[in-house]
């Protein structure tokens, strides 16, 4: 019996080992193979990094240059573009668990693959040629370091897996994770963007306040689902700065600088390049890792810049099931609803576990099912990949008028568009694939998911949206807030110009209440003065922040004993957030919930918490109320570790951050790629940048892991080499780089 018991455990042992084993490894080889593009093309490319090690990549064709924009980005970054390839493939959640299988869900929900597949056939063929090049380096890196790769048979690639990346990603710029991630939760859905439709104010004022009226209320806890891309944790905060100057206005050159702010690390995290051929592309700009070519930044004659904007570009609808789940009612009439089972790697520690979904489709778009129901989702821009046209046409446009037709064929879906040009001419383009929707529904709210009248395959003309070109004032500003504050008083758009069906936002952002103000009050906007602006700290006393200092004036210092210092500590604060001021590290950690609650119209945080959770936060860290924010705000890379200034929602930005275990706070998101561009009449264009880190952030054996950092903490600029003669006198190394084999 004994020998028995041995030889059934034994058994049992190899069983478990066996599982164990194809637990480990059944991923790669399960997963569908990728094809390399066709043709036996040969690329080459010259790739020069200056002195802080930044890509200079030229070749003969743009195809070339972008063979040599995927191994100038491997070499840097080659973990990070892996990710973004892996959320391509839908094999994410391999590399990074339950947080991956999220982002797998969404490619598969959104049938990113199949947009890319139905819509690759109708990109120019030039367009095709330039991601299949990419593609093409992307594999040639992986091949030639093969220990660099991460996933088994993730690579070969092509230029289709590039245009499903593109297909998975856009829809979250404009907020889709704000309502899928609720949705697959069975969480209250948050209020959808713009003005209200229900009748009792149709054109209501700027205002920033919650529409939750029940203050008590309090926002649904996020799940694993509710961020379903890497676009950064904490993306509610999101926020960028723009700002033109026409030359009438700065005394001398046409000024524009980009302010875009992204996450310091990952998938959506800005890669500084510049990129010449011989068929005339030559443009120095940044872009995200996936991508080909530059999505801001300027060339020779022109250049632009983007921040988020949020119009009601998303609606929701309720369907009606059938008692078998399995059909839909439309218009009185029954349809299958689509059904479509797909397998999510899921890594845990050694073993990567399949796990079984279904994603479901109707007439609508995607759709979702939980306890309340099921729901489907319709989003600007659904179906189409033209935006990988539109970007690679606008990064070689000449004037202002071919730039702005390409922009009128409204392949991008969203994102405001904030222009210059050697010429003079500054402008901006409230740009977003709006529906067009009929007027009488509240399409703000769930709507009835079985009449096909709300069902929209259009979006409003792009000649509708708000526009700005060459304002009497000589400037304009984004910061994240409504289009209808931009160009100052007396040039700024009025409020009724666009319908409120459009959903067009009406938020003011601090940063946005700062830069109009502060560019309104300028007699000149100089590089001098408006670099004074751009790195403004203040907040101003309305909005958000004067609701927080009411709530925290209305605190009983009687009733709360503790907080009474703190209390007292805040009232004395100076409205900035410069380092200087004895409340300022205290204020900073105030501020934040503040600001989600305006951003994302939830509901108000509670005072006393807040003010006790800042107070036991610096009490505990740094055993006094009054560290100087320095002390506590930094930015960290590996073994650098320097004081930071700005705050959430300045204009010198530093918005969101992890808490590490010393209690400092280490900034991940805010002031990102920064790019101040001018024409000065007759001279070519001149261009300086930053960059929190450096080249290769996630090189920590590289010189360029951290190389920029002192510089950026400083509010200084580094010069942008965009002519090859100031290249070749800055060259700190220089390689070709081929597929020819």
């Amino acid at each position: 019996m004994i020998r028995i018991a041995k030889w059934i455990g034994a058994i049992v042992a190899l069983l478990l080992l066996i599982v164990a084993i194809g637990l480990m490894t059944w991923e790669p080889f399960f997963a569908a193979r990728g094809t390399a593009p066709e043709g036996d093309h040969t690329y080459t490319a010259e790739i020069i990094r200056d002195d802080f090690g930044v890509p200079h990549i030229y070749g003969r064709t743009d195809a070339d240059v972008a063979y040599g924009v995927a191994i100038a980005h491997s070499e840097d970054d080659f973990t990070t573009l892996q990710d973004v390839v892996a959320m391509s493939r839908g094999r994410y959640g391999a590399i990074a668990g339950e947080e991956g299988a999220a982002v797998d869900y969404a490619y598969h929900l959104l049938d990113a693959r199949g947009t890319a597949e139905r819509e690759w056939g109708k990109l120019p063929a030039d367009t095709r040629a330039l991601l299949d090049a990419y593609a093409v380096g992307l594999n040639d890196y992986a091949r030639d370091h093969p220990g660099e790769v991460k996933l088994g048979n993730l690579f070969p690639v092509n230029g289709v897996d590039i245009a499903a990346g593109f297909a998975l990603r856009q829809p979250f710029f404009f907020g889709l994770d704000r309502y899928m991630g609720p949705l697959v939760a069975g969480d209250p859905l948050p209020p959808e963007y713009g003005p209200s439709l229900s009748g009792d104010s149709a054109k209501p004022p700027i205002d920033d306040a919650p529409r939750i009226m029940d203050h008590s209320a309090k926002t649904p806890e996020k799940t694993a689902l509710a961020r379903p891309l890497p676009m950064g944790e904490d993306a509610e905060f999101a926020g960028s700065n723009a700002f033109a100057v026409a030359p009438e206005k700065s005394g001398g050159p046409t000024i524009l600088v980009s302010n875009s702010h992204q996450p310091w690390r990952g998938g959506v995290a800005w890669y500084e390049l510049i990129v010449q051929s011989g068929e005339g592309w030559h443009y120095a700009g940044a872009n995200f890792p996936g991508s080909p070519f530059p999505f801001l930044g300027h060339n020779e004659n022109l250049g632009w810049t983007n921040t988020v904007n949020t119009p009601d570009m998303i609606d929701i609808y309720k369907l009606v099931l059938d008692d078998s789940g399995k059909r839909y009612r439309l218009d009185g009439k029954w349809y299958d609803l689509e059904a479509t089972g797909i397998t999510l790697p899921v890594r845990f520690g050694p073993f990567t576990l399949p796990i079984r979904r279904t994603v479901y489709r109707s007439v609508h778009g995607p759709v979702i099912k939980n306890d309340q129901g099921a729901f489907a989702l319709r989003y600007g821009g659904i179906g189409s990949i033209g935006q990988l046209d539109a970007y690679y046409r606008l990064n070689k446009a000449k004037t202002y008028d071919e730039w702005h037709e390409i922009l009128s064929r409204g392949q991008v879906p969203s994102t405001n568009f904030i222009y210059g040009d050697r010429q003079g001419n500054i402008a901006y383009i409230y740009n977003a694939a709006i529906p067009e929707r009929q007027e009488g529904p509240d399409w703000r709210n769930v709507l009835p998911g079985d009449d096909s009248k709300l069902i929209w395959d259009r979006t409003v003309d792009y000649d509708s949206l708000p526009q700005y070109l060459n304002p009497a004032s000589g400037w304009l500003m984004n910061a994240n807030n409504t289009p209808f504050y931009a160009a100052g008083a007396g040039s700024d758009l009025p409020l009724d110009s666009v319908s409120p069906v459009m959903g067009v936002e009406l938020k003011m952002t601090n940063r946005a209440r700062r830069a109009w103000k502060l560019m309104s009050e300028a007699n000149q906007l100089d590089s001098d003065t408006l670099m004074r602006i751009k790195y403004d700290m203040a907040y101003e006393d309305e909005g958000y922040i004067k609701r927080m200092m009411d709530d925290v004036r209305a605190i009983d210092p009687a009733a709360y004993p503790d907080l009474a210092e703190a209390r007292k500590l805040m009232l004395e604060w100076d409205f900035t957030a410069d380092n200087i001021g004895r409340s300022d590290a205290i204020a900073l950690l105030m501020i934040k919930p503040y600001m989600a609650a305006s951003y994302q119209k939830s509901a108000w945080p509670d005072a006393v918490e807040e003010l006790r959770r800042s107070k036991d936060h610096l009490q505990k860290y740094f055993g006094r109320l009054t560290p100087p924010m320095s002390e506590v705000l930094r930015l960290r890379q590996g073994d650098v570790d320097l004081p930071l200034d700005g705050g959430s929602d300045t204009l010198r930005a530093s918005t969101t951050w992890d808490i590490d275990d010393d209690g400092r706070l280490s900034v991940k998101h805010g002031d990102s790629f920064i790019m101040w561009i001018e024409w000065l009449n007759g001279k070519p264009v001149a261009s300086r940048s930053i960059q929190p880190y450096g080249a290769a952030i996630t090189r920590p054996g590289s010189p360029h892991f951290a190389d920029q950092s002192t510089l950026f903490v400083q509010h200084r600029l580094k010069p942008v080499h965009f002519w090859r003669d100031d290249v070749i006198a800055s060259a700190a190394s220089r390689e070709t780089v081929s597929s020819k084999r």
